[in-house]
């Protein structure tokens, strides 16, 4: 992550060009998580490991505050779908 002011504005769009460097890290990350899955790690420990590493390197890297008004500013996007794969929205 590169801007200390921006970041969270900034949410990756799956329709950008997939040479985005994002799409390339979101690939190896999911990568890892079918792998992981195949080792027979439970799902929902993925998900709670992999957001506390999220977190502590956004708190890492832009501070507390920064990192508060992001996660703040998750709710509304998934509830408005900003998450959900087209045909599973519930």
């Amino acid at each position: 992550m590169s801007s200390t002011s921006n970041f969270a504005s900034y949410p990756l769009n799956v329709a950008e060009p997939a040479s985005d460097e994002r799409h390339v890290a979101l690939s190896y990350l999911e990568d890892a998580w079918t792998e992981a899955l195949r080792d027979g790690l439970d799902e929902d420990c993925l998900v709670q490991a992999a957001l506390f590493s999220a977190l502590r390197t956004l708190v890492d890297t832009y501070g507390e505050e920064p990192t508060a008004d992001y996660v703040t500013s998750l709710a509304e996007r998934v509830r408005t779908g900003a998450y959900t794969l087209i045909g599973q929205r519930q």
